[in-house]
């Protein structure tokens, strides 16, 4: 889908080493990627006036650490003048008065917000428009569909997405982007459309490990442990999922791949069998749809005819959860969620399949979470690495997990272990 020769937007990382005149040039250079690609790709609902936000990049302080960097939000997230429609025509098209705390976060250090890109509605499951950029035809997964799609296709350095089951891994693994989901609570969610109170998680798609430290310095509330130091683990923990979850060859060569690579470099990679993740799927599953019929409630009342029949049954099935059964889910995530020994060992952090396989065909679906929603219900932080594409050209990679409040631990080992994978040394 990308036209030969077109270069993809800038990473972070260039942007913030721009002169004023760079970071202006940064703002044009994304704004013609999105008229040049979205026609196709359709990962865009709302753009700001362009005028509008090439003064916003030029004025930004020279000293910010995001100063003039361009980026999206996912269409649940709050920002100041732009409505939020979470892919419903059930919400009202109406400018927002306040941003979102992670959007003021991002403002503040000098990243300027350029619009809304496409969520599954009410970032569940009924997909929106866009197309996978790196496999036309196929899905470019979801919830955070445009967020992935949007970054895949060079439009813009980083994008703003959430996650509930597998809304962030899933879409960077189908769209073969860097894909970063954060403890539960590490980012504030005060102006995101919550839909799980217990579940939800505020996140972002890059194109690099690199770029994803920059934002968690921005957006985590904990600093770094280290002074930013990349170094390997030392043990990690493989674990393929289960025998409800089978694995297509395409993730069996890519986590195969991964171990081989470690193992060359001195990393002792361990088999895990996970055999709590029934468990805990059926912990997700429950607080899933106990909390989306109660969050969902007011909108099923007023506009039934304006939501789609697949979230119209899964509020009904929410609402036949007994109030019992949902408190004993919530107190079993809650104890196993600082168990990491009893169900990992030793081990540093996990490396798993970041989905069942590549991206579907078609766009009826946005895929499974079978591989994601486990660790979405015990809040640990996750990133899917891309690697390659697998015979066919379509982008696959594996999923890196840590324990709670680790982010930052992730995401050092996270970059050595990339240059592992991408260097095939």
């Amino acid at each position: 889908m990308e036209k030969p020769g077109l270069e993809l937007a800038s990473t972070l990382h260039e942007i913030v080493s721009r002169t004023v005149d760079g970071r202006e040039a940064a703002m044009n250079e994304a704004l013609a990627r999105i008229g040049e690609r979205d026609a196709q790709v359709q990962a865009w609902i709302y753009i700001e006036n362009a005028e509008t936000l090439r003064e916003a990049a030029s004025t930004m302080p020279a000293d910010l650490p995001l100063a003039g960097v361009p980026f999206a939000v996912k269409d649940v997230i709050d920002v100041a003048g732009m409505p939020t429609r979470c892919g419903s025509t059930a919400e009202p098209d109406v400018p927002r008065a306040f941003d979102a705390s992670c959007v003021a976060l991002l403002r503040r250090a000098g990243a300027v917000p350029v619009g809304k890109v496409v969520t599954a509605e009410y970032a569940f499951r009924r997909p929106g428009p866009t197309q996978n950029p790196r496999a036309p035809g196929h899905s470019p997964g979801g919830s955070s569909s445009g967020s992935a799609a949007a970054v895949a296709a060079g439009m813009i350095p980083f994008a703003l997405g959430t996650q509930t089951g597998g809304s962030i891994i899933r879409p960077a693994a189908y769209c073969g982007v860097v894909g970063f989901k954060p403890s539960f609570g590490a980012v504030f969610r005060d102006g995101l459309r919550q839909t799980c109170e217990s579940l939800d998680v505020i996140g972002w798609h890059t194109r690099s490990v690199a770029d994803t430290r920059l934002l968690a310095d921005v957006l985590l509330p904990y600093p770094r442990p280290d002074a930013g130091v990349a170094t390997p683990p030392r043990t990690v923990a493989i674990v393929r999922g289960d025998p409800d979850n089978l694995l297509e060859k395409a993730s069996e060569r890519a986590l195969a791949a991964a171990r081989e690579a470690f193992e060359r470099h001195g990393i002792r990679c361990v088999d895990v069998p996970f055999d709590r993740a029934s468990e805990i799927a059926e912990i997700h599953a429950t607080i899933m749809h106990y909390e989306f019929a109660r969050s969902l409630s007011p909108v099923v009342q007023r506009c039934p005819d304006q939501v789609s029949a697949s979230l119209l049954e899964t509020v009904r099935k929410g609402f036949n959860i007994a109030a019992q059964d949902y408190l004993a889910q919530r107190h079993a995530q809650l104890y196993w969620r600082d168990r990491w020994a009893e169900l990992i060992g030793d081990a540093d952090l996990l490396v798993t399949p970041s989905t069942p396989g590549v991206a579907p065909q078609g766009l009826a679906s946005t895929g499974t979470s079978a591989f994601n929603r486990i660790w979405s219900a015990l809040g640990w932080p996750c990133l899917h690495l891309p690697m390659d594409t697998e015979d066919a050209g379509l982008p696959i990679g594996v999923q890196l997990v840590g324990r709670y409040e680790s982010d930052h631990q992730l995401l050092s080992w996270a970059t050595a272990l990339h240059g592992m994978l991408l260097t095939g040394e």
